[in-house]
C-alpha cells in the first residue's frame, strides 16, 4: 500500500513516519523545499520525543517530495490557521492540498483529511474540489480522521489515544479504520464526516472553556484575598469537580484556534466566545499586575522566562508571550526573553543569567520543568521581584534569596487598607530595590477598588 501524506509539520510528519514504520510505502509532501531536503538528507525539521527513533525505523519506506505522487491513500495534514482580524478559518492550505491531489486521484483511492476544519468543510469545500478530477465521491472514498495529540507526547498519543473516524459511506469508514489500525492501539470510533469535524472542535473548546473558568477563579480569588491554587485543590476533592489550573493565557494551534472554527457560522455561541475573550485577556491582566508592582521604577526591565505556549516544548504557536511582550513594549518596558526549549523566536533569546541581568521583574510564563529547579542565587537582577504565573517555582528558595514572589491567583497577600493609605504588604517588598527607587520608598502598588473593597496587587 502506498500513502501520500500532504503536510510534514507537527502532525503530518509523525503520521507519515508511523505509517511507514508499520509497513506502508509513504511519500511525504511539503511545499517547503528546505523541509523536503532536510528529510531526504536524514535530518528532521523539528524536535519531538521519540521522533528520531521512529525516523530510523521508517526511513527505508519513507521519502519526501515537493509534489504529490499517485497513491492508494492521500492524507491531508496541512495547517488551518485563523484569520486574526475576522476570527474565521483560513482554508487556503486545505484547498491547495485538495487541488494537488486532483491530477493523481483514481477510482478506489481513499482521501483522508486530518486537518481541523469547521463543520461541513469536507462536504462543501474539499469533496467538490476533489471531484474536479472526474472521479465522483463514492467512486473514491473519503474520511475525516482528526488527530488527538499534543506536542511533547505526539507519537505516544497518536499510537495510544482513541481515534474518531468519520466517513462518507460505510466503505470509506471501513477502509480508513483498517489503515489506522496498523498503528493505533487505542479504540477507534466510527461516525459520519460532519460529526467527526464537530467532535474535534468540541474537545478543544471544552478545554478552552474550562481554562477560562479557572482564569476567572484566579481573578476572583485575588479580589477575595485567597489563594486560588489551594482553593482549586480543595474543590477538586469533590467527586464530580475537576477544575483546571489558571495561567497567563492559552496557546498552541488547537485550543486557542479551534473554538473560533465552531462559532464562525453561528450566532448562538455566547459561552464559547466569552471563554476565548477571557483567555485572550490574561496577558492584559498580567500586565496590570506588573504595572502596579513597577509603578515607581524608572526605565523598568522585564525578563520573560518561557515563551513557549506550554511546558517542556519548543512550540511558540499562539503563545500568550507574544501578546504580553507587545503590550509591555507599548507601555515602555524593556523586554528580555529566555526559554531553554525554544530555538527561534521573533525576539532575541538569551540564557537565564543574561536575561535576568539588571531586571526589575522576572515573569514566568511557561511551566518548564527546568524552571522548577532554577537557582535564583545566580541571577543578578536589579529588583528582586518574580511573578509566577504557573505556580511552579520553589517559592521558599526564591524568598530565601530576597525575592518577593507574586503568584497569579494568590490573593492572600492582597491586604485591604484604610482609604487613601497606600501601604504595600510586606510579602511584596523586594529586599534589594532598584537604584532608581528612593531608598525609603518600596515599589508602590496599584490601589484597586472592587465592589467597595480596596486592596492592592
Amino acid at each position: 500500500m502506498k500513502i501520500c501524506v500532504l503536510g510534514l509539520g507537527y502532525i503530518g510528519l509523525p503520521t507519515a513516519l508511523l505509517f511507514a514504520a508499520h509497513g506502508a510505502d509513504v511519500v511525504g509532501v511539503d511545499v517547503k523545499q528546505d523541509v523536503v531536503d532536510c528529510l531526504n538528507h536524514g535530518n528532521l525539521p523539528f524536535k519531538e520525543p521519540g521522533i528520531e527513533d521512529l525516523y530510523r525505523e521508517a526511513k527505508d519506506r519513507f521519502t519526501a517530495s515537493i509534489e504529490p505522487e499517485p497513491a492508494d491513500v492521500f492524507l491531508m495534514a496541512v495547517p488551518t490557521p485563523l484569520d486574526p482580524a475576522t476570527k474565521v478559518s483560513n482554508l487556503t492550505y486545505v484547498k491547495s492540498a485538495a487541488d494537488a491531489i486532483v491530477p493523481h486521484l483514481r477510482k478506489g483511492n481513499l482521501v483522508i483529511l486530518e486537518s481541523t476544519v469547521p463543520p461541513g468543510t469536507s462536504e462543501r469545500v474539499v469533496i467538490p474540489r476533489l471531484e474536479k478530477s472526474g472521479v465522483r465521491i463514492g467512486e473514491f472514498l473519503y474520511a475525516h480522521c482528526p488527530e488527538r495529540a499534543i506536542p511533547g507526547h505526539t507519537i505516544q498519543e497518536m499510537s495510544e489515544n482513541s481515534r474518531i473516524i468519520g466517513g462518507y459511506d460505510r466503505d470509506s469508514i471501513d477502509r480508513a479504520t483498517s489503515i489506522y489500525q496498523t498503528f493505533v492501539r487505542g479504540q477507534i470510533y466510527q461516525t459520519d464526516i460532519r460529526t467527526a469535524e464537530f467532535v474535534k472542535l468540541m474537545e478543544n473548546t471544552c478545554r478552552d472553556v474550562n481554562i477560562a473558568l479557572a482564569n476567572e477563579f484566579a481573578q476572583l480569588a485575588e479580589e477575595c484575598g485567597i489563594n486560588v491554587w489551594e482553593a482549586i485543590t480543595l474543590a477538586n476533592k469533590h467527586p464530580r469537580v475537576s477544575i483546571l489550573n489558571p495561567g497567563p493565557g492559552v496557546g498552541g494551534h488547537c485550543i486557542a484556534i479551534d473554538p473560533w472554527f465552531l462559532t464562525e457560522n453561528s450566532t448562538r455561541c455566547r459561552m464559547v466566545s466569552t471563554a476565548r475573550e477571557v483567555n485572550d485577556s490574561m496577558p492584559n491582566y498580567l500586565l496590570h499586575i506588573v504595572r502596579g508592582l513597577l509603578a515607581s521604577v524608572r526605565d523598568p526591565v522585564i525578563s520573560i522566562f518561557g515563551v513557549a505556549y506550554k511546558g517542556n516544548v519548543g512550540d511558540t504557536r499562539e503563545s500568550p508571550a507574544f501578546k504580553f511582550i507587545q503590550l509591555a513594549e507599548n507601555e515602555g518596558y524593556a523586554i528580555r526573553c529566555h526559554d531553554p526549549y525554544v530555538s527561534e523566536f521573533p525576539y532575541p533569546l538569551m540564557d537565564a543569567a543574561d536575561a535576568a541581568a539588571g531586571s526589575d521583574c522576572i515573569v514566568v510564563l511557561a511551566d518548564h520543568d527546568a524552571f522548577r529547579t532554577l537557582e535564583p542565587a545566580g541571577l543578578q537582577v536589579r529588583t528582586r521581584l518574580v511573578i509566577d504565573t504557573r505556580n511552579i517555582l520553589d517559592h521558599e528558595r526564591w524568598a530565601n534569596q530576597g525575592f518577593a514572589v507574586r503568584v497569579l491567583g494568590d490573593g492572600s497577600s492582597v491586604q485591604p487598607v484604610p482609604t487613601g493609605e497606600i501601604v504595600p504588604p510586606a510579602s511584596v517588598y523586594p529586599t534589594d530595590t532598584a537604584q532608581s527607587i528612593a531608598p525609603t520608598s518600596p515599589p508602590s502598588l496599584t490601589l484597586l477598588t472592587q465592589n467597595g473593597r480596596e486592596g492592592f496587587i
